[in-house]
């Protein structure tokens, strides 16, 4: 918290804050360490994601790499941070008809993990369209591109 009593940093980390998070999650979950419940949700993702696990396990070269679309990469770190966002919309659907879109899609594809990736994909274009046009995110736009995946 800063001095004037402003406490909006704590709901947003930095890029090191979550790095570290994943990277401590990582090494607590592969050491078989006891995790906080936040934890132990990004270690089902982390469990998931074996191409990740080097560089999870790295936390100084985590702290410094750069991630470019150039470079033809995926950020580790924001792909298991969108898992985690998700996560928290199903948990208290939010938006409102996220958790029965999401649930659908994933008995479609046979996979709750396909169905993230492909609810990142429309996660993905809402923020997208959000800073093209300079209005808030709409996440009725979101839950009917999951929806439109779910019965396509």
């Amino acid at each position: 918290m800063g001095d004037n009593g402003d406490n909006s940093r704590m709901f947003q980390p930095s890029q090191s804050d979550v790095r570290r998070f994943f990277c401590a999650a990582y090494a607590r979950w592969r050491d078989g360490a006891p995790l906080e419940p936040m934890q132990a949700i990004a270690a089902t993702w982390i469990a998931e994601h074996p191409e990740y696990h080097a560089e999870l396990a790295d936390e100084a070269a985590a702290l410094d790499a750069m991630y470019t679309v150039e470079d033809g990469r995926t950020n580790p770190f924001l792909h298991l941070a969108m898992h985690l966002t998700i996560e928290e919309q199903l948990a208290i659907d939010q938006p409102t008809g996220i958790r029965q879109a999401v649930q659908l899609l994933a008995a479609r594809r046979g996979s709750l993990h396909d169905a993230h990736h492909e609810v990142m994909e429309c996660l993905g274009e809402m923020v997208w369209a959000s800073q093209r046009s300079g209005l808030p995110p709409d996440g009725q736009a979101y839950l009917e591109a999951v929806r439109r995946r779910a019965t396509a």
